[in-house]
């Protein structure tokens, strides 16, 4: 297991990089502890599986180094690294029987016969293959021929790290859900250093202890699930996690003062004066839909598009002071005909030029 330390990380796949504009991956500075699980998380395109493969040592970063506990290794091969990759679509050996591959790593590893025999038999149950453990590979389906390459990644327990790149793209929802539980038990059992590509929030959040958030090659934020979804660093973070995302809405903050649109509101907490692009962000379920009566002062008109209903929870769709406005609500929670928005002030985030700043009691 490693600690893995990215310093003043950027990379360009241009070999002459002018402008900012031509890096992948911009300066990049931050520590994963060992053992730690973590989920590299954004939209395709932001630099997730670049940064995956430098860490592996199959790039080589324009700029920076790649320590593992300490120890440069910038210029060294996945080999001379001892990590372990699996990759979105499968790497497999299509001749050798399902047993065969599994085992591969460990023999060119020179592991004992019979500690190899024992950890391929638990990787079989495991990816439920038991009954296929002689067939060739060259006839399973695709999401058969992944959990192999799953499984030949997690029957290593010696390596510095695991990384996967959205290894779970093939494989079926309900195996999915298998896989995510197993991957999160075997990381508890042997504590591995996991680092998980997902555009998928659901595979992030339930993976991983922190989650890494990207944008155009921006590391955003590195927070538990609990810190994203109270306190996202950044509006993307705050519309990316979540379903509906954060409402983000633009306004005016002028110490515990709030305007948002034609309506006056009190903040719990004080900031400093802000310039720039001010907005503030409300997770929807953390607005209220009422009737003016029970809306006191705070209340604001909320013009509703559209209900639908999500199982246990409604989201109720609409605007208010113009500002396209998501609310969640119960699935029992009655709308009144003149529904009235509140939002809770205890969980109103304040944002300047799309970051959160932080206000005081």
């Amino acid at each position: 297991m490693a600690q893995i330390t990215l310093d003043n990380i950027a990379h360009s796949f241009d070999p002459y990089p002018t402008s900012e504009a031509d890096y992948a991956l911009k300066s990049i500075d931050c520590q994963w502890e060992d053992g730690g699980a973590y989920a590299l998380l954004g939209p395709s395109g932001c630099g997730k599986t670049t940064l995956l493969n430098i860490i592996s040592g199959l790039l080589t970063p324009s700029n920076g180094h790649v320590l593992y506990n300490n120890k440069d290794m910038t210029l060294l091969t996945p080999e001379q690294r001892n990590i372990a990759q699996v990759f979105q679509f499968p790497v497999i050996y299509d001749t050798m029987t399902v047993a065969e591959n599994l085992a591969f790593p460990l023999v060119n590893r020179g592991i004992e016969r019979s500690e190899i025999h024992n950890r391929v038999t638990d990787m079989l149950q495991t990816l439920e293959l038991a009954d296929k453990a002689d067939r060739k590979a060259q006839g399973l389906s695709a999401d058969e021929k992944q959990k192999i390459s799953l499984g030949r990644g997690l029957v290593r327990y010696d390596v510095n790290a695991i990384l996967f790149d959205e290894p779970l793209t093939v494989i079926d929802p309900h195996m999915k859900w298998q896989l995510r539980t197993k991957l999160k038990s075997l990381h508890e059992q042997f504590e591995h250093t996991m680092i998980y590509v997902t555009h998928d929030q659901t595979e992030a959040l339930t993976f991983a202890d922190k989650v890494v958030v990207m944008l155009k090659g921006n590391v955003l934020q590195i927070g538990t699930p609990e810190e994203l979804f109270d306190n996202p660093a950044h509006t993307f973070v705050g519309y990316f996690i979540g379903s509906p995302g954060m409402n983000i809405l633009p306004a005016k903050i002028s110490g515990k003062s709030l305007k948002l649109g034609s309506v006056d509101m009190q903040l719990n907490k004080g900031y400093a004066e802000l310039t720039g692009k001010t907005e503030i962000g409300i997770r929807p379920e953390f607005v209220t839909v009422t009737s003016a009566s029970e809306a006191g002062s705070t209340g604001m008109k909320f013009d509703i598009e559209s209900i639908e209903d999500v199982g246990r929870q409604k989201i109720v769709r609409g605007k208010v002071e113009g500002e396209i406005v998501n609310a969640l609500i119960d699935e029992d929670s009655e709308i009144p005909s003149e529904p009235y928005a509140v939002f809770n002030a205890d969980r109103i985030c304040v944002y300047q030029d799309s970051f959160l700043v932080n206000g005081e009691s």
